[in-house]
C-alpha cells in the first residue's frame, strides 16, 4: 500500500492506495472526530481495493479555518469530490461513506453538492450512511420539539467551538457537578463548563427539519443505510431509507446502539456480531458496478430473538390490556423530575409519575413495528411534556428499557392523544411483563418542560405541574408477528 498526505482546498487529507497499478475507485470520509483515528478503516478500504481519502473537515484538528457544525460540508466536499476524480489513481467513481456527522458529510454531497457549468459532476456514485446526522435540529430535538439535552451536551461539551475533542468532557464536568445539568438557565452550560462555546444557544434556534429528508426523494444515486435500534437517529435512519430516490437503497438495522457493533444492546446474540467492514466494501463494489437489484431492501434484527428479518417486516397493531398499579393523578415537579438513566420505580410518596403494567405474557412475543401509546388526560399548567417509558420485566425480575416517546402540549384541556414510542424489533420470553410510565419529565435525557409557557433552554423558573390520567383511556399499541419468523442473511439482503 500507498499513502500521503495532501492538503485538499487547505484541508488536511490523508490518501491511502491499494497495492498495483490502479487506477481505483475511491472511499471518501469526510470526519470532525480526528482522520488519524481513521487509519484502520483507511487501510481495510485500500486491502479491498479501494483509494481510501479521509479528510479532517474544516476547523478540526489539521485542519484550518473556523469550525461551524453543519454549515460547509457540501462545499468542501465538493472540492475534494473534484480534486478525486482529477487523480491519476482515480478512476472517476467515489463512494460518500461515514457515521454520525461524518454521514451528513456524505449525504450533503449526494443531495446538496454544488456544480459548476459542463462539470461531470461532483456527487458520488453511491452513499454508506451510518447512524446519520441528518442535520442540527434533528440532532436537537426530537420530532415533537423536545431537547435532546444529555447527548447534544455532551457532543458540544466534547466538540464544540474547538480544534480538538474532549471525549469525556461532560463525563468530568458531571464528576465534579452532579448536578450541572439542573442549573438555569441552560444557556448558561458554557460558563459551568468553565470553557467559551458561543454555538452552544445558536443550537436551540435551529427548528428546520427534514431539509435533507426532503431531497432524498431526488436522490440518483445507490444507498446503504446503517443504524442501530437502541441509537438516537433510529427514526431518521429508516425515514432516510424509506424516502430514498436513487436506483436502490438498503438497510442494515441491528440491535446496537450509536457506536453500531462496538454498541450491542442487551438483546443483541451472536447472530448479530455483524463485520461491517467486508460487507461495506462488497455492496460498494456491486454499487459501483451497477449490480445491486432496483428498489428497497435489507435486513433488520430480531433483539431477543438472535434472527434477522428482511428490512420492512412488520406485525399487525396488537392492543396490550393495561392495570393501573398507582399514580393516575400525579405531579410533575421538574425540580424533581423523573430520570432517564434509573428504572428504579419509587412506591412512596406522592406519585410522580402513573404507573401501569400487563399481566405476564402466557408466551412469547415477537413486537416488531412502530409503538404507540394513546390517553386521556390534563395537565394544569400552561405546557407540558408527556414521557412515556415502556420497559419489559423479565422473569428474573430485570428490568429491560425498550422505548420511549416525549410529547409536547400546550393545551391543558382533558383531551384524547398518542404518544408515538419509536420502534421495536424484540422478541419478548413468556412471563415478561410491560410496564408503562406516564411522566412529565425524561431527565437529562430530555430538557426539562418548567411548565411555565418558558422556553426550556431559557427559562430560570420552574413550576410544578398536577397532571390527571384516566386510566381507562389509556392503550399501549405493538406491533406483533402473527407467526414465528425464519431468520434471513444479512448479507444477502444487503447485496442482492
Amino acid at each position: 500500500m500507498t499513502s500521503f498526505h495532501a492538503a485538499v482546498g487547505g484541508l488536511a487529507t490523508d490518501v491511502r492506495l491499494p497495492d498495483g497499478a490502479g487506477p481505483f475507485p475511491a472511499v471518501l470520509i469526510r470526519t470532525p472526530y480526528d482522520r488519524s483515528r481513521h487509519l484502520a478503516e483507511a487501510r481495510g478500504w485500500a486491502r479491498r481495493g479501494f483509494a481510501a481519502v479521509v479528510q479532517d473537515v474544516r476547523g478540526r484538528f489539521a485542519s484550518p479555518g473556523e469550525w461551524r457544525p453543519y454549515e460547509n460540508e457540501a462545499t468542501d466536499g465538493a472540492v475534494t469530490a473534484r480534486w478525486i476524480r482529477r487523480q491519476p489513481w482515480s478512476d472517476g467513481r467515489y463512494v460518500a461513506v461515514g457515521a454520525s456527522y461524518a454521514a451528513h458529510c456524505a449525504l450533503v454531497l449526494a443531495l446538496e453538492a454544488p456544480g459548476e457549468p459542463g462539470e461531470a459532476g461532483v456527487r458520488p456514485d453511491a452513499v454508506i450512511a451510518a447512524v446519520p446526522a441528518l442535520g442540527a435540529a434533528e440532532t436537537a430535538r426530537e420530532p415533537s420539539g423536545v431537547e435532546r439535552l444529555l447527548a447534544r451536551a455532551g457532543w458540544w461539551a466534547a466538540h464544540g467551538d474547538r480544534h480538538d475533542s474532549d471525549e469525556g468532557a461532560l463525563e468530568k464536568a458531571l464528576a465534579a457537578d452532579p448536578g450541572l445539568l439542573t442549573h438555569l438557565p441552560l444557556t448558561g452550560l458554557p460558563d459551568r463548563l468553565g470553557r467559551s462555546l458561543p454555538s452552544w444557544a445558536g443550537l436551540w434556534r435551529q427548528r428546520e427539519r427534514g431539509r435533507l429528508a426532503s431531497r432524498a426523494a431526488n436522490a440518483d444515486v445507490p444507498l446503504l443505510a446503517v443504524g442501530g435500534h437502541h441509537d438516537h437517529f433510529t427514526e431518521e435512519t429508516v425515514a432516510l431509507w424509506r424516502t430514498w430516490g436513487g436506483p436502490s437503497a438498503r438497510l442494515l438495522l441491528g440491535p446496537w446502539g450509536h457506536g453500531l457493533v462496538s454498541a450491542p444492546g442487551p438483546d443483541a446474540g451472536p447472530a448479530h456480531r455483524v463485520v461491517l467492514g467486508e460487507l461495506y466494501a462488497s455492496w460498494a463494489r456491486r454499487a459501483l458496478t451497477g449490480d445491486l437489484a432496483s428498489g428497497r431492501h435489507g435486513a433488520q434484527a430480531l433483539g431477543g430473538g438472535d434472527l434477522w428479518l428482511p428490512a420492512g417486516t412488520e406485525g399487525v397493531p396488537r392492543t396490550q390490556r393495561l392495570r393501573l398499579l398507582r399514580g393516575s393523578r400525579f405531579t410533575a415537579d421538574p425540580s424533581r423530575p423523573v430520570r432517564s438513566d434509573n428504572l428504579t420505580v419509587p412506591t412512596g410518596g406522592v406519585p410522580d409519575r402513573c404507573l401501569l403494567a400487563t399481566a405476564p405474557l402466557p408466551r412469547p412475543l415477537d413486537a416488531v413495528g412502530p409503538v404507540g401509546m394513546r390517553l386521556r388526560a390534563t395537565a394544569h399548567t400552561p405546557s407540558a411534556d408527556w414521557a412515556a417509558r415502556l420497559v419489559a420485566l423479565t422473569p428474573e425480575g430485570i428490568a429491560e428499557q425498550l422505548a420511549v416517546g416525549v410529547l409536547r402540549r400546550e393545551e391543558a384541556a382533558d383531551r384524547e392523544f398518542t404518544v408515538e414510542l419509536g420502534r421495536l424489533a424484540r422478541r419478548l420470553r413468556a412471563g415478561t411483563r410491560l410496564r408503562l410510565e406516564i411522566a412529565g419529565h425524561h431527565f437529562p435525557a430530555h430538557a426539562r418542560n418548567p411548565h411555565t409557557g418558558d422556553d426550556p433552554v431559557a427559562a430560570d423558573q420552574l413550576l410544578a405541574s398536577r397532571r390527571e390520567v384516566d386510566p381507562a383511556s389509556v392503550t399501549l399499541t405493538l406491533h406483533v408477528l402473527p407467526s414465528r419468523p425464519t431468520s434471513t442473511d444479512p448479507a444477502k439482503e444487503i447485496l442482492r
